[in-house]
């Protein structure tokens, strides 16, 4: 995908305007004189940005219909500028000067969807269907596979009363926002100032951001939730999230944004017991919610039947990490190296980009 914006426009202080929006949005600019010089670029560019001369142009020359098309007038748009707003698909007709914040938006939003490839990002949420069953383990580990395959990587902490995943990846004193400190303002945040406010682990193109509650018992507003959700999403990037057990209204916030969601269960009856109380309430807000089974079962118990106790699918099995709680004591980052902790994260990671590539075929 280019990373310009394409303006084809004939009004002066239209195309003026135009170009000093896309500047304040950080996004350069190509600006087409006709309708040949249009077409080399219409399919490429992340948002496309019409006067009514260009407009006119560009529909009577058929080109194809395509996403992130606007049209911008100087008054009150007229029936000609939606019909051809309608043949060309536009999103939108835009009045200037008074639609210039919306303007604005759209090509911050166009911006990092630019950045981030043309992929369109995935949100996955990790819920433990008991107490201790390794939810948060899992996401981190998840997180941390995600950046290493040189993705723009999230990991989010919803869970007010776990400790703070900062601990979880050492960044315990390392500075940098967490969920109390985070303003959302109105509503919109952007992903590349997101990621440079936060902790990170690790560096370059391989490190991992993460969103920690604090050591207090104030978890994050589901609005607040959503905004940072979305722009992770926008930017086509990973976004991880370890949720509470009990339904918070943050956590039903991540769950109906997920393109997945994953319930950890350890192999036993009272967490098969415990995880049947967490997974109705997941029917009733997630979109698609898989298993992982941690194992060995003290009694016996398989995967299949703590399935068909659940009457869920399984994604993986999972064997325990070798001296597991003394690692993570030491300082030992979950997903790191070689392991069966390792393996199952891998496994849901594949998973999540299946499950998000189904989401936007049938959206």
């Amino acid at each position: 995908m280019d990373r310009r914006c394409l303006i084809v426009a004939d009004d002066p202080e239209l195309l003026d305007a135009l170009l000093r929006l896309a500047a304040a949005a950080d996004m350069d600019a190509q600006r087409a004189v006709d309708a040949a010089d249009a077409r080399r670029a219409w399919a490429r560019a992340p948002v496309v940005l019409l006067d009514r001369a260009g407009a006119r142009r560009c529909g009577e020359a058929g080109f194809p219909r395509r996403d992130g098309v606007v049209i911008t007038v100087p008054g009150e748009p007229a029936a000609e500028d939606w019909r051809i707003a309608v043949a060309l698909g536009a999103d939108r007709v835009v009045q200037l000067p008074q639609g210039e914040a919306g303007l604005a938006e759209i090509l911050a939003d166009a911006r990092e969807r630019a950045a981030g490839d043309g992929r369109a990002g995935r949100v996955l949420a990790v819920v433990g269907g008991s107490g201790g069953a390794g939810a948060s383990v899992l996401a981190t580990a998840v997180a941390l596979t995600s950046a290493r395959a040189g993705e723009s990587a999230l990991l989010v902490d919803c869970d007010p009363l776990g400790g703070g995943l900062d601990l979880m990846v050492g960044l315990e004193q390392e500075a940098g926002l967490r969920w109390p400190e985070l303003s959302v303002g109105d509503g919109r945040v952007r992903a590349a100032a997101l990621h440079a406010a936060l902790p990170r682990a690790g560096s370059g193109r391989t490190a991992l951001s993460v969103l920690s509650c604090a050591r207090s018992p104030h978890g994050p507003e589901p609005a607040a939730v959503t905004a940072v959700l979305d722009a992770g999403r926008r930017a086509g990037g990973t976004v991880v999230c370890d949720l509470p057990r009990y339904p918070t209204d943050a956590a039903l916030a991540a769950l109906g944004t997920a393109d997945l969601t994953v319930l950890v269960v350890p192999a036993g009856l009272r967490s098969c017991a415990a995880a049947a109380r967490v997974a109705d309430v997941l029917a009733e807000h997630a979109r698609a919610v898989e298993l992982v089974v941690r194992g060995p079962s003290p009694g016996g118990i398989t995967p299949d039947e703590v399935v068909a106790s659940l009457g869920l699918s399984l994604l993986t099995t999972m064997r325990p990490e070798r001296d597991l709680a003394g690692a993570l004591e030491r300082g030992w980052t979950p997903g790191s190296g070689r392991g069966p902790l390792a393996t199952a994260a891998r496994t849901v990671h594949e998973r999540l980009s299946g499950a998000a590539g189904s989401r936007r075929a049938a959206s």
